[in-house]
This record gives structure tokens, C-alpha cells and sequence, in this order.
């Protein structure tokens, strides 16, 4: 089966990914260019994502949706295991938001521009001027309504278990007064951990378990400390036992 599965990659589900990937991101681009960036910045996105995982067989599992209130901004916050945790967020999280990612991601062909025009934030760290311009566009995008998503440990785990979580996201939702709401992803770390990138998919299960929502029992660095430490515990709780425990991400 390993094999045949290697073979439909290669000869099916790759080309259709990529086809499908320049496809979504020249209409995200045009659409957000002629009509705003609310519908199209995110719709061709979850759509996407959705059909990537359809095309590679990925079965999927949501849990926890019940946890989310129509009409309420989250900011919701994952561990981060790998390639993968994109699609299942943006595919069956169920809810519009912008995601918060790396500067770096401003350059991959195709995806990068789609980013860029749909007014995802690029966390740039190139001095305190621009490290300000990405809080305040974040805190633009949730005073408006809209969601965020971040993954607080800031890179992909090398080896499944969870790193450190940086205070940003949780500074956001603290000066915001919004709830944040943990994501724990499995599964991700297993169909491509970050040491094989651009190599066959492992096929596995994914599961995303949406959990409640932590709301603000104060203002200020007490909270702050509050939030991020209960959101740490909360996805580290939901991990399946192999990846459970802190293991230092040299990343990070």
C-alpha cells in the first residue's frame, strides 16, 4: 500500500495540487485586488486546503466545534507540528480569520502574493518599526470583527512535542479583552515532520480538537501569564501520549 500510495502521489495528487494551488492563489489575488479581501481572503483559501486534503486521502476528525459562539472573535492558538497543520486549520476550523505567519512565507511562489493581497500579517522581526506595524495591522484586523490564528511557538516542531510559546498572541487577546481558544493538532507531525520536507506524504489521521474558549479574568501581565499558560496546558492535554512533554525546539 506504501508504495501504490507513493505512486498516486506522483502521478495524480501532486500535479492536481499544484494546479489547484496556482488556480486559488490568482483568485484570491484578482478577487481581493477587485472586491476586498473579507470573502475572498478567505473562502478560496478554506477551499483549498479542504480539497489538498481530499486529494492526498488525509481522513480528517473535528472536535470541540460546539465550543465557538456565532458572530464572537477568537484568538485561536495551535501547536504546530508540521506542513499539514495549514490545511486543517484553514480547511475545517469553520471559522473566517487571518492567519499571523512567518515573513519569510511572503516569498513562496504563488502563495505568498495570495497572502499579501488577502492581508494575512507577515510577522517581520526586522527592527522595532516593523514589529509595531505588524501589532498594530493585527490589532486592526481583530477590533474589525475578524479572527486570528497563530501558532505561539513561532516555527514547526522537530520532533512532535511541543516547544515554548511566545507572548505575543496572548499580549493581543490581553489588550483586546478577547478570548483565546486553544487548538491542539495530531496527526500533522506524522504525515510530514519538518526534517522531510518535499518528500513522500505519510498517510494518517488527522484529528483537530477545538477547545474552550479561555475569556479574560483581568487586564495585564497577570492575565497574560494566565492565558498562555492555561492555553499550553489545554493543547498539551489533547496531544496523543507519544508527543506529550516539553522537548526544547532549537528554532525556537
Amino acid at each position: 500500500m506504501k508504495i501504490l500510495y507513493r505512486i498516486y502521489q506522483l502521478c495524480i495528487a501532486v500535479p492536481l495540487f499544484l494546479v489547484w494551488t496556482i488556480f486559488i492563489s490568482l483568485t484570491v489575488a484578482i478577487g481581493c485586488t477587485l472586491f476586498g479581501g473579507h470573502w475572498f481572503g478567505y473562502y478560496p483559501g478554506k477551499a483549498w486546503a479542504w480539497v489538498t486534503l481530499k486529494l492526498f486521502l488525509i481522513p480528517v476528525k473535528v472536535e470541540g466545534r460546539e465550543n465557538l459562539k456565532e458572530g464572537e472573535s477568537y484568538v485561536f492558538v495551535s501547536n504546530h507540528q508540521g506542513m499539514f497543520d495549514i490545511f486543517l486549520i484553514f480547511g475545517h476550523l469553520g471559522r473566517q480569520f487571518k492567519w499571523m505567519m512567518k515573513q519569510q512565507l511572503r516569498k513562496m511562489p504563488f502563495i505568498g502574493f495570495a497572502c499579501a493581497r488577502s492581508h494575512q500579517i507577515f510577522v517581520d522581526k526586522r527592527g522595532a518599526s516593523k514589529i509595531k506595524k505588524t501589532y498594530d495591522q493585527a490589532r486592526t484586523i481583530l477590533r474589525g470583527g475578524m479572527s486570528l490564528c497563530v501558532f505561539p511557538e513561532g516555527a514547526r516542531t522537530f520532533t512532535g512535542h511541543m516547544g515554548v510559546f511566545r507572548r505575543g498572541a496572548f499580549m493581543l487577546a490581553d489588550e483586546l479583552q478577547l478570548p483565546v481558544v486553544p487548538l491542539t493538532i495530531n496527526g500533522s507531525f506524522d504525515i510530514m515532520p519538518r526534517t522531510r520536507d518535499y518528500h513522500f506524504i505519510t498517510w494518517h489521521p488527522m484529528t483537530l480538537t477545538i477547545h474552550k474558549p479561555i475569556r479574560p479574568e483581568s487586564q495585564g501581565p497577570d492575565n497574560i501569564k494566565r492565558t498562555m499558560e492555561e492555553s499550553y496546558d489545554t493543547i498539551m492535554s489533547a496531544l496523543v501520549p507519544e508527543y506529550q512533554g516539553f522537548v526544547e525546539n532549537p528554532d525556537q
